[in-house]
């Protein structure tokens, strides 16, 4: 292996400085913004991948460039600002300093040392340090890479999109890859779906103090975060890559909020769904493996009415492409649904929309194999690229779709369009797509140039989930796709909704799923849930389920979905003695529908998870670091779901603020920063609301069209709240949606303001105390309109 030293400097060019190093090496450093750096290492043969698929669209200026199917220049600079630096150098370093941070760049060995300028009084504070014995290793004799950095103590490691285990990943080693992990360990298994190279270190000791690094490596690797210990080089952590570049990105904070926004503008906008995906979606592999579907289907329809359950999606499983016991993507079994458009259109008039689930593989008996062959749109063999690759798929034998080939991404958006969308159903499923290929030197066809799968798997993943986007706006332009995707990688938010894959049933699953999503939040993954009661293992008992349930209502994705092992289906109504219970969660999940759709356009124009852990919105206070299995829903609910059985009450920690926190559920109110006991009997989630805020809250099924504001105020002040509101799937432009501004005034009224003249779903505007008594009701016509755009 070969240290990287001798930096020399080579040349400064408009935000750009150039090192050469010894062994014919070279380095860029770009400075790309005010809070943004990166530091990219060339070999003496060039870049591994001269492309990059993880950079956003907002930021490159055009979406065609960003979200092409060859991806980005590398080098491309173009939608970054750039600023000005002043370079000086000795004998021992060579410094880089703008504005806002300065880079030390030591010759030899090379290490990087990073500052960043404190906003308070102007002092320059370390924010990270290469490791001093040797930072960038590369192999002589062949592509894989590593780095290494100092590793303190005090810091605290978050992200790495989604991951088992807790949120903080100090003392952890995570392999970076993507895999079918079904029925994961929660706590223990890795890797699992997603590839997402990046991380926040956070500095609580430093009031939260953050500072991300992303590494734009799409190869399978892996973090050391502490795990491994060397005496001869101190504490330290590293990346390392099986191949591909070194290729960082600096994002500095200094909060880690700021630190997610400006990582998540960098890997792309949230998409904004349509306002039906909110609702709870029905799914489960039972019903399409049933020797008649459309029976299932109907008894399901039958009881959702009978029980009064507000459902307006369903998740087909693959059984409906099934061929025997296996499955062929965009095959319709004719057999279990002899009319696919008449089936569609019956759960489509009962009010549901529907999500094909599709599988980027064929089986090498599928009736298309030799269909896409001729145009060899498959991934090829790396002896003979005369062959596809053949690997292990679901049921067999099978080659994976190159979607680095034109012709096999518009052979993909046709099947979808015909296959699918001109059936009647309008959204896809991306499913089984980990792109597991062991053979690194599988070969893809990126567009007539050529290379290899090594830096391409999620890749591949994003450019499937791409050309699904493309078939379903292009059937329905002027209407918001929606889209889930089980795997992918960085940008993946740009496109779907994701899931954290196949869990096990398992009361651990669902503490450390929680934690999971802590991970994914910070990463720029916000909308996103987990299947409710378990995917795999065993069906739930009521407790669990009904725990599952109460805690599922805060997830964006909301989802009922199994496997189990006994061939039972989690369905809301499987047992009886707690339907009552379940009736209820549902229930007010549908009254969280104005708040859960307007944290989801906040999350697309101001890049903020609506799932927060509280150290996020609360960096200041020590104890919200502990890991005690709550969460905020936006800035003002406090989750804190019971995930132990048996218990029928639990210790919830409340944030040091000073308007204290309310009991939703009581109306009492506490002091932050202390712990309190709060009853939780089944079927009630403990939930906080902070001081001072007005909380927007839909009808319940059923109940007339108003939109309640609640206030929940201790010393008499609240938060402004705005309220979004649109047609619930047209294209998002400045004519088509509304905002409610409410806000108090200083006489202690509370004024509501419409901007935007869109009609918004309510009626009526119902004012309540935080004990829910209504303090006044007027019509949603008499409310005040500004302006004409929002």
């Amino acid at each position: 292996m070969l240290v990287l030293t001798g930096a020399r400097l080579v040349s400064v060019d408009a935000g750009r400085v150039e090192l050469a190093l010894d062994s014919g090496y070279r380095a860029i450093i770009d400075l790309l913004d005010t809070h943004l750096a990166r530091f990219l290492v060339l070999r003496p043969n060039g870049l591994r991948i001269d492309r990059t698929w993880s950079l956003s669209p907002e930021l490159a200026g055009e979406a065609e460039e960003a979200d092409a199917l060859t991806g980005r220049n590398r080098l491309s600079r173009s939608g970054f600002p750039g600023i000005a630096a002043t370079i000086a150098e000795d004998e021992a370093a060579i410094t880089v300093e703008t504005a806002f941070y300065r880079i030390l760049v030591q010759r030899a060995p090379l290490r990087l040392d990073w500052f960043f300028r404190q906003e308070t009084d102007g002092a320059w504070r370390q924010v990270l340090a290469d490791r001093p014995t040797s930072a960038y290793v590369f192999d002589r004799h062949g592509p894989r890479l590593a780095h290494y950095l100092v590793r303190r103590r005090e810091e605290r490691y978050y992200g790495f999109g989604e991951k088992s285990g807790d949120a903080d990943k100090h003392g952890r080693r995570l392999r970076m890859g993507t895999i079918d992990a079904m029925g994961y360990d929660a706590e223990r298994s890795d890797p699992l779906y997603k590839h997402i190279p990046f991380y926040a270190t956070v500095r609580p000791d430093r009031g939260g103090d953050s500072v991300g690094l992303f590494y734009d490596n799409l190869a399978r690797g892996a973090f050391d975060l502490g795990q491994e210990i060397d005496a001869y080089h101190g504490d330290y952590r590293s990346f390392e890559a099986e191949d591909g570049d070194l290729d960082l990105y600096v994002v500095f904070g200094p909060s880690l909020a700021e630190v997610t926004a400006r990582f998540t503008a960098l890997t792309g906008r949230t998409a904004l769904p349509p306002r039906w995906s909110l609702a709870y979606s029905g799914s489960t592999m039972q019903y399409t493996d049933d020797a008649d579907p459309p029976a299932r289907f109907e008894e399901f329809l039958a009881l959702i009415a009978e029980h009064g359950i507000p459902c307006r999606s369903f998740q087909l499983s693959s059984g409906y492409t099934m061929i025997g016991d296996k499955r062929y993507v965009f095959h319709w079994n004719r057999d279990k649904f002899p009319d696919p458009a008449g089936f569609a259109r019956r759960l489509r008039t009962a009010g549901l929309e529907i999500a094909a689930n599709i599988k980027p593989a064929l089986l090498t008996d599928h009736p298309l194999f030799a269909e896409v062959e001729a145009f060899r749109g498959f991934v090829r063999d790396s002896e003979d690229a005369a062959k596809p690759h053949l690997t292990q798929f679901w049921g067999g034998t099978g080659a994976y779709l190159d979607f680095t080939n034109p012709r096999t991404s518009a052979w993909w958006s046709a099947k979808v369009k015909t296959s699918l969308l001109d059936n009647g159903i309008g959204s896809t499923w991306n499913d089984n797509n980990e792109f597991e290929i062991w053979d690194d030197k599988a070969g893809c066809d990126l567009a007539g140039a050529g290379t290899t799968i090594a830096t391409l798997r999620p890749v591949q993943t994003n450019l499937m989930m791409r050309a699904s986007h493309m078939a379903q706006t292009a059937h329905a332009p002027g209407k918001r796709p929606y889209l889930i995707s089980r795997s992918g990688g960085p940008g993946m938010q740009r496109y779907v909704q994701t899931w954290t894959g196949d869990n096990r049933t398992a009361w651990k699953t669902l503490r450390y799923n929680l934690r999971m999503g802590h991970g994914l939040s910070i990463s720029g993954l916000f909308n996103f849930g987990h299947d409710i009661g378990g995917f795999a293992g065993p069906k739930p008992e009521p407790e669990l389920f009904v725990r599952w349930i109460e805690h599922g209502i805060f997830w964006p994705r909301f989802t009922i979905h199994s496997w189990n092992d006994d061939g039972s289906a989690n369905e809301p109504w499987m047992y009886p003695q707690v339907l009552p219970l379940v009736r209820a969660a549902l229930a007010f999940r549908e009254r969280l529908t104005p708040l859960l759709y307007t944290l989801l356009w906040r999350a697309h124009r101001e890049h903020v998870p609506l799932l927060q852990p509280t150290f996020f919105s609360f960096p200041h206070d020590p104890l919200t670091y502990e890991e005690d299995d709550s969460f905020l829903l936006g800035d003002d609910l406090l989750v804190a779901p019971v995930v132990d059985p048996g218990l029928t009450a639990r210790t919830v920690y409340l944030p040091a603020v000073p308007e204290g926190w309310f009991d939703f559920h009581t109306g009492a109110w506490h002091p932050g920063g202390r712990r309190i006991e709060m009853a939780a009997p089944l079927g009630r989630c403990p939930l906080l609301v902070r001081g001072a805020t007005i909380l927007p809250l839909g009808p319940a099924p059923g109940e007339p069209a108003t939109l309640a504001l609640r206030l929940f105020s201790h010393h008499g002040g609240l938060r402004p709240r705005v309220v979004f509101d649109d047609d619930g799937e047209s294209i998002l432009d400045t004519a088509n949606h509304v905002l409610l501004n409410c806000a108090m005034l200083p006489d202690g009224q509370v004024e509501v303001l419409r901007r935007g003249r869109h009609a918004p779903r309510w009626t009526h505007l119902r004012l309540e105390d935080h004990a829910g008594a209504t303090l006044s009701e007027r019509s949603m016509t008499d409310v005040q309109i500004v302006s004409e755009t929002p």
